[in-house]
Order: C-alpha cells, then structure tokens, then sequence
C-alpha cells in the first residue's frame, strides 16, 4: 500500500551512496592496481575472458566489425556470442572513446564504478523502507560489498546485473506506489538489454515479489492497473530485442541449454557438502572461484556462491524473522532460501537448466539487506538474541568443519588429520574474519539507539510515545559507525579475496603484462590467412593479439563447433582445447604457427622432437618459441573423394581428424547432388593413419587449395583455380547467416565435414565471395523501434488520461509514530 513520507531535505544522499561505494572499493582495489603496473589483474576468467574480451570487442566495434568475429573459437557469431559478456553494458561503451591500448588499463577503475552504482542503486531501492535515509545508504553498501559480489569479480560481467536489479525493484514499487507510467518498461528494458541470463532470474524474483505482496494485502492493484503492468513489461521486453533476437538465435544451437533437472535430482542435490556449502555462504566470507575451502567436494566451483553481509551477516535476517511484528520480507525471505536448497526451485532462476549455479544470490543478498536495514529501525528487534544465534551457526558451522577428525590410508598405513577443509590456513582466515565481524557488531551495538527503548517497551504495556526525530544525533552517529564497520570488514576481507586470487596462477609480471597485453607486436608472423595453435599455454592467448585461433575458452559458439568436436573426440563444453594427439585437426584448420610460452607450462619440443609431426621451430620472440607447420594447408581446398556421414560415424575417433584430410564428409543427400564430382572413397576400412600417410594428405589438399584467402568486416574473400568443377572446403563454422557467391552468382553453401562450409566451383579461376549477417539483427532492430514507438504513445496516452482521471485522493491525518505492544513501528 501507499505509505504515508516525510520530505527528505537533503538530496547529498545519492551522492554518498554512490561515492561511499567508489571510495571503500578504491581502497581495495588501488593497492593491486599499483603493484600490476596500472592494470588489474587478478586469476583465471577474469584475467582469461574479461580482459581480452574488453579489448578485442572494443577494437571490433570501433573498426565496424559486428558480423561474425574470427577471433573466437573458429569463428562465431560475434553480437550472439558477446552479449552476454558486454554488449549490452553501459560500462563497457564508456570504453569506446579510449585507444585499443588503454582498455587492460580500464578494468579496475570500471570495477570501483560498478561498486559504486551497486552502492548508488542499492540505495534508491532501499530508501523507501526506512526513515532515516542514513539507514537506506548503509544498506546499500551492504548489498553492494556482499559476498556475492566480491567473489563475482572473478566474473566481471556479473556486476552489471547486481546494479539494474535494485532499480527493477524500485521501478515495480513506484507503479505501485504513484502508478507512474513507463519507467518499469524503460528498467525492464534495462535489465534484458544488459544481461538475458541474468534477466531471466529477475523475470522469476519479479514474479514471485509482486504476487506474494498481493498475497500478503501490502499491495492492491485493479484489473486496468494489472493490464498496463503488463503492457509494460512486454513493451520492455521488446525494445530489448536489438540484441535479444540474434542472441537467442545463436543460443538455441548450444547443447548445454537443454538440460533440465529430473527424478530425484530434480529434489535433492546429488552432493551432500553442496547443502553445508549453501548454507555456509550465508555466514562466512566467500570462498575464491575454483577453490572451495568449506566443502571441497560440493561440485560448485564457479557456482558463485556468496551471499555474506560484511559487519552484520546473518544478524539483521535473524532479527526480522524473530520480530513480533508482521511482513512480507518475512514471508519472502523464507521462500528465497527454500529455493536455494531445492534444485528444481534453484534452477527455476536459470531456465530450468540442471547445471548448478547461485548465480542469482544477489538478489537474496538485497532482501537480507532489506531485512537488515529495517531491522535497525524497529525497536522490537532483538538484536543481542540475533547475534547469539548468528554466532551459534557460525561455530556450528566452522568448529564441526575445523576439528573433525578424519582417518586415510596410504603407503604406510593409516593417516590420522585434524579437520575437514581443503586449506587449513585459509579457513581459520575466514573464521577470524567472521567472528571478528561479529565482534565489532556487538560492540557497536552497546550504542544502538534504538536499545533503551527496547528496554521500556519490554517494561511498559500499552501505547508508548515514539517520536521521529528520537535521538537523531545518536541515530546519525551509530550509522556513521556501522559504516565505518562495513567499511573494515569489507576492505580486509575484499584484501584477503584478492590476495588469494592471485595466488592462483602465475605471476602477472611475468608472463601476461610483458608478453600478452603487449598485443604480441614482436611476433612477427602473417596469420592473414591462416590460424594459430598455442602450446600448453594460456586459455585465449591468440585472442590477445587478436589472432585467428583453434583454442578458446568461450561458453557461446555456433552449434555446428558444439557439433563438430565431439565426433572427432575432444570435449567442447566451455572452452576448446584440443590434444597434441589431434594434429590432422591442425591440417583441417589451416594452423600455420604453434607458440610455445618461453615462461610458464610444458614445451612443445621433446627429446629434441616436436609433439606434433611436421613442425620446424622457426625462432623464439615475444616470449614464445616460435614453430610453423612444414604441411600447413591454406584456407580453402578440395577432394577427390566423400564418404557419407554414416560411414564416418563407423570410424574410431581418434582417427577421424586424419581422415577428413583424404576425404570429405558429406550427408546422404549431398552424396547425390555431388557424385557427379566427388568418388566415393573407396577402402574406408583398410586405411593405415600414419604420419606418412598425413604429410602425403596435406600435400594433396594443399595442390588443390585456394591461391588466396582474405578476410574483412563482411566475411571473406576467395580465389582458386580448379582444373574442374570442384566443391571448396572452408573451415568455417557454417551458421545460417552465411551467403555466398561464385564469381558474382549465388551460391548455394553446403554443410560439409560435419560443421563447415563449401561451396561448389566451375572449372577455370573464380571468385568466392562469402558474407555474413546477423541472423536476427534487423528483425530485432526493427522490433526495438516499433516497441519505443510504440512506449512512446503509450506514456503520453496513458498520461493524458491519468490527468483527466485523477484517482481519488486519499486523505491521511498526520501524527507522529507511536508504538503499542506488538505494533510495526517501520
């Protein structure tokens, strides 16, 4: 319902939200940035992803490549691939007025602005629900220096989420508060333009948040209300689809999204640690990404599982859970953490996807911030009890954990060890943090304001006068103080985090700032019409230098990628990484160049020998033994020779890569359309795969492959002379945007070698043209015009006749609060 508010006079609020955010962070963020030289740079995907995605897209947009991006994977769709990392964060477009150099320089300062709005929106949300606006920043700062969104700057891209949620919610409560039109369409929008993953758990907190405070009687709204609600939403939802079309379109090709939970894992998670690990997250700082301390074996590595309050924990959602008086947190916040222990209901924030993943805990960490900030204000909260029992679980949770005795074996008998956790010293770490945290709660709690009047409506029965200005300059000080206490907590512990992190991988000064951020300007080798493979090195080194590559570490690729590597047995989930064993793949996929790291990983050369047949190491630079494949094959050649797709499926797997360079794979249809030019080859079981036999394949494709190979914005361009009608291979990923021609004619593309491209030629020289568009893109544009048209009449519509209909006014006889026994006082 609509609550009765005292003016607020001062607007500096919002200003130090914001900027109390931007400055706890730069405290912990700037020791870091100084020790890397300027950059941030922290472990694994952030380091591995974010930084070389920042970059590489920035470069792509500034030069107008938004089509079809070479340098991910094989190739990929780049707006289907990307928008769920950056596209669509504003964030990221602040980026684009820097040089390309500048952009590894930006992603700490980005970082502490993302605190900083996360602080800021927190805030705007939260201000509602109290009276004192000092309350309402402090909760703010707890929502955006929560576990969750520490551990999420492993996971960059995560923040953006964090900070539009809040204004989700408060554009929700202000339709329902003054009934103002079009800004919940402008936040849902919002929501789904910057993050769809992420909008798709909003949509589920959205849904359940407006129809249980119906449920509870805290809201009322009629049928017309209901509807332009409604309208709204989808008004939102399709000025979001620019980038919501073509992505969809590229994400329903990838495996992973079809795989719904079922039977009893649907009820109940198959690791039985997961369950101490969720409830753990609530009470302790978080563990680092990939390495759970708590619950070594809870299978939720990435699962991004944080959800601590720095200072307060558990404390404040005790305190209301525990309060006489009723309302609807109470009755969410219940529900909230049900779901998290239910797998079906966890899942339900993901699309119903079995994978597990906490990845919408921020959301929960903004109703506990809720639960806590209101909890201050009411005098009824019995804070000392809420304490004592966070402090219970807290132990309850550590010393089980800690000193549990734990027997082995091993090659002289049996071992004896003290203590559960897979990092000793780290978890007592998290412990101190924890009970410290809860120490310096209770000491600040001796100047709670509100603790002498608990103490007389503990005495008194009956009405008992509170008035609003009751120790206002007691209040602003313990504010001040829990500030300055949120502000400790979270700077040692953020500390800790990040130390940790970078103890996870090798030292950033040695290998990546000198030799990778760098762009890899001393390598000095043509990959104009080629790829290049990287030797045990890092997850999407090429991407550094902006280098067509064959390894990536990238979750969204075309379907026929996700289709193609299994058939010839390499795994292909989150990232591609094929085996020195696989070297007819590098044949196939015309890898010229092999970089070795000089300083870090195994060497490709071994017992005076390379790893792979028919490499000659051509010099050492940039910090890479440089190696070129003697038998490389430009892009684009030709067969002889098909077998079909069911013959290739009878082949073992590991022999498949050698086999399609002697012959191409076509389907049963296409064996028709091409006999006519194709043999079929002959003797498929009696073919001996030997090195020889490799060398001898490559020559041959490569006699018959294309004189010249150029990329640009638009897709590429081809010539070959053909000594008669040929079909040319590329090894594309074939996507349905693709359309080609042949010497000015179209052409029609075939799916060729289970995943890639070929067209057909006329004997003589010809042209191959080859061009990509968005599947997608100009639907979706178009979409996104119509629905802002379209939000526009609506808000003027809808405008013009709430001034013609005034609702009725409602009219409230003003007094100073008071409380009775039992009585909501908040």
């Amino acid at each position: 319902m609509t609550r009765l508010r005292f003016p607020e006079k001062a607007s500096s609020n919002y200003w130090r939200a914001f900027l109390y955010g931007i400055g706890i962070s730069l405290v912990f963020f700037l020791p870091f940035i100084i020790w890397d030289n300027g950059y941030f740079l922290f472990y694994g995907d952030f380091n591995v992803q974010q930084v070389p995605f920042y970059q590489m897209c920035h470069d792509a947009i500034r030069s107008g490549n938004i089509g079809w991006s070479w340098t991910t994977d094989l190739g990929a769709n780049f707006i289907g691939s990307y928008t769920f990392y950056l596209l669509g964060s504003p964030f990221f477009w602040l980026t684009l007025p820097f040089p390309s150099e500048a952009v590894p320089y930006l992603m700490g300062p980005l970082l502490i602005l993302k605190f900083g709005c996360a602080s800021l929106t927190g805030f705007i949300y939260l201000k509602r629900y109290v009276r004192t606006p000092d309350y309402a920043v402090l909760g703010g700062l707890l929502y955006a220096f929560s576990g969750f969104s520490v551990y999420n700057i492993f996971f960059n891209h995560f923040h953006e989420a964090i900070i539009v949620f809040p204004l989700l919610l408060w554009s929700l409560d202000e339709y329902m508060a003054t009934k103002r039109r079009g800004v919940f369409a402008l936040l849902v929008f919002a929501s789904c333009f910057m993050n769809y993953y992420f909008f798709v758990g909003q949509v589920v907190f959205c849904v359940i948040y407006f129809f249980l405070r119906l449920a509870v009687k805290d809201w009322r709204i009629g049928l017309r209300d209901f509807a332009l609600l409604a309208c709204e939403a989808v008004l939102g939802l399709l000025c979001s689809c620019v980038l919501l079309i073509p992505t969809v379109l590229c994400v329903i090709q990838n495996p992973r999204i079809d795989n719904p939970p079922n039977g009893w894992s649907a009820l109940l998670y198959s690791w039985n640690q997961r369950y101490v690990h969720i409830l753990e997250c609530f009470f302790f700082p978080p563990d680092i990404p990939a390495r759970p301390n708590f619950t070594p074996d809870s299978e939720a590595k990435w699962a991004s599982l944080g959800a601590w309050l720095p200072l307060f924990s558990m404390t404040g959602v005790f305190a209301t859970m525990q309060a006489r008086r009723k309302s609807w947190v109470k009755t969410l916040l219940p529900i909230l953490f049900l779901m998290a222990f239910v797998p079906v209901l966890n899942s339900a924030f993901q699309m119903f996807n079995s994978g597990y993943y906490a990845r919408w805990f921020y959301m929960l960490t903004l109703m506990m911030s809720l639960a806590t900030v209101t909890a201050l204000e009411n005098p009824r909260a019995d804070w000392k009890r809420a304490i004592k029992w966070t402090l219970g679980f807290t132990l309850g949770i550590a010393l089980p954990i800690g000193l549990m005795v734990q027997t082995g074996a091993n090659g002289d008998g049996e071992t004896v060890s003290i203590g559960l956790e897979a990092y000793p010293s780290r978890f007592w770490a998290y412990v101190a943090i924890a009970l410290l945290s809860l120490l310096l709660l209770t000491f600040l709690m001796k100047d709670y304001p509100l603790r002498r009047l608990r103490q007389e409506l503990s005495k008194r029965k009956g009405r008992f006068f509170f008035p609003r200005r009751f120790n206002g300059e007691r209040t602003k000080r313990f504010v001040r103080y829990c500030m300055c206490g949120v502000a400790v907590i979270t700077v040692v512990y953020s500390l800790y985090f990040i130390t940790l992190g970078k103890t996870q991988s090798s030292d950033n000064h040695i290998h990546m700032i000198p030799y990778s951020l760098n762009g890899g300007k001393d390598l000095g080798i043509d990959t104009s019409d080629c790829r290049i493979d990287v030797y045990d090195g890092m997850d999407n080194q090429a991407m550094f230098f902006q280098m067509p590559t064959i390894q990536a570490f990238h979750s969204i690729v075309p379907g026929s990628v996700m289709e193609f590597y299994p058939t010839i047995g390499i795994q292909r989930d989150v990232a591609t990484r094929p085996d020195v064993k696989y070297y007819g793949l590098r044949g196939l996929t015309s890898c010229r160049w092999l970089l070795d790291p000089t300083t870090s990983g195994g060497t490709f050369e071994q017992d005076g020998e390379p790893q792979m047949p028919g490499w000659e190491y051509v010099g050492t630079r940039n910090g890479f033994d440089i190696w070129e494949n003697q038998y490389f094959i430009p892009m684009g050649f030709c067969y002889d020779s098909y077998i079909t797709r069911e013959e290739y499926d009878q082949v073992p797997e590991d022999d498949r890569n050698l086999l399609l360079l002697k012959t191409m794979v076509l389907d049963d249809e296409q064996a028709l359309r091409y006999g006519d030019i194709l043999n079929h080859f002959e003797g498929l079981n009696s073919v001996s795969y030997t090195e020889s036999g490799y060398f001898a394949d490559c020559l041959a494709r490569r006699s018959m492959s294309c004189s010249s190979f150029e990329r640009d914005n638009s897709g590429f361009t081809a010539t070959i002379q053909a000594d008669k009608d040929r079909l040319v291979f590329f090894s594309v990923p074939y996507e349905s945007g693709w359309s080609a021609t042949v010497n000015g004619e179209p052409a029609q593309i075939e799916q060729v070698n289970v995943g890639f491209m070929a067209v057909r030629v006329p004997a003589g020289e010809s042209t191959i043209r080859f061009d990509y568009e968005t599947p997608g893109l100009k639907l979706g544009a178009g979409v996104t015009v119509g629905a802002f048209l379209l939000l526009g009449v609506y808000w003027l519509v809808t405008r013009r006749y709430d001034r013609a209909h005034p609702p009725k006014r409602r009219t409230f006889r003003v007094k100073e609060p008071s409380v009775e026994k039992g009585e909501d006082v908040g």
